[in-house]
């Protein structure tokens, strides 16, 4: 029997949990994952940047579309246990990897949860990050605070911090059970901005509770408008994917419709083609949202250029498929 999407937080809370699988087992002193990429800078320089998935509490937000869960545990880390992940993270990328200038520290939830990420680790983890010119974390508007001037002013680099906004939708927005409104995203932003703190926003392309293409499209624009308006340097653009069990519990109720490429893609023009700041596609896993092998590399790699470049290549067609497929395979 299909169960609804309850209206309340409380009950989906418990909706969103109930269709889990179990969480891997993870160990609190070795980090999740870490590599070094490629990304434009604030400069128009592409530098390299290291990104490193820390090991440590689950969120305490249940959003339905958060597969996160799934690399966090479910106690808070010793103190000294994310110093000792950093140590462990950035020993294995200087094999065989460029030097990276910045670092992102994604914790699958919020840097400044002080259950996620002990406050007493602050000085030992701005030690290890000292030499980078920027370090990203990534935080809930709800946290955002004092304790984020407490962890910048260790910082001879800069602090940037990343804030899902996932949709400027209100009602979407109220239902993906953030426990968050545009006005707390908006001034989570205003603080940040006021004390020199750059500002990466996250929104979700073709999320959840939209009623059809057009919709998803105008939204997916609205989206990326509203963080440029609220001070923001950065958007990232996340295609929505199931996998977490409620999402594939919502399309069975027809409240959600996976992100195609072309969704992506369609906003990524718009993005950059309005030039407020710099719009990164979410290149990972990419080929999940793809309905053409023919054409999936080349719209791959005009996406990765976009990021590099920000400017928007023209279209071409893919003869397999038909679709205005945006990308063409460079030599």
């Amino acid at each position: 029997m299909l169960i609804p999407y309850p209206d309340t937080p409380r009950e989906r809370d418990r909706w969103i949990l109930s269709r889990r699988a179990e969480r891997r087992s993870l160990d609190p002193r070795q980090p999740v994952g870490s590599f070094v990429e490629e990304e434009r800078s604030e400069s128009g320089e592409v530098v390299p940047v290291a990104t490193v998935f820390l090991t440590n509490r689950e969120c305490p937000w249940r959003c339905v579309m958060c597969d996160l869960w799934q690399n966090t545990l479910s106690e808070s880390v010793p103190e000294g246990a994310i110093p000792e992940q950093i140590d462990r993270a950035l020993a294995g990328l200087a094999a065989g990897n460029p030097a990276p200038r910045q670092i992102k520290l994604y914790n699958s939830g919020s840097f400044f949860d002080p259950r996620a990420i002990p406050r007493d680790d602050y000085p030992a983890i701005a030690q290890r990050v000292g030499s980078f010119e920027r370090v990203i974390v990534e935080c809930h508007p709800a946290l955002v605070g004092p304790e984020v001037l407490r962890f910048r002013d260790q910082l001879p680099g800069r602090l940037e911090v990343a804030m899902g906004l996932e949709t400027a939708h209100p009602a979407v927005l109220e239902k993906l059970n953030k426990g968050m409104t545009l006005d707390d995203f908006k001034r989570a932003a205003e603080f940040l901005v006021r004390h020199g703190i750059a500002l990466r926003a996250f929104i979700l392309v073709r999320p959840p509770f939209l009623r059809n293409e057009a919709e998803a499209h105008h939204w997916a624009e609205r989206s990326i408008d509203f963080p440029f308006d609220s001070g923001a340097s950065v958007v990232s653009l996340i295609s929505t994917r199931g996998g977490n069990g409620a999402m594939e519990a919502l399309a069975s109720l027809g409240q959600f419709v996976p992100s195609r490429l072309e969704n992506l893609e369609a906003a990524a023009d718009y993005g950059i083609g309005v030039r407020r700041g710099r719009v990164f596609a979410d290149l990972w896993d990419l080929e999940k949202f793809s309905q053409c092998s023919a054409c999936y590399d080349a719209r791959r790699q005009r996406l990765r250029r976009m990021n590099l470049g920000q400017q928007v290549e023209p279209p071409v067609r893919c003869g397999a498929c038909g679709r205005p497929a945006r990308g063409q395979v460079s030599e």
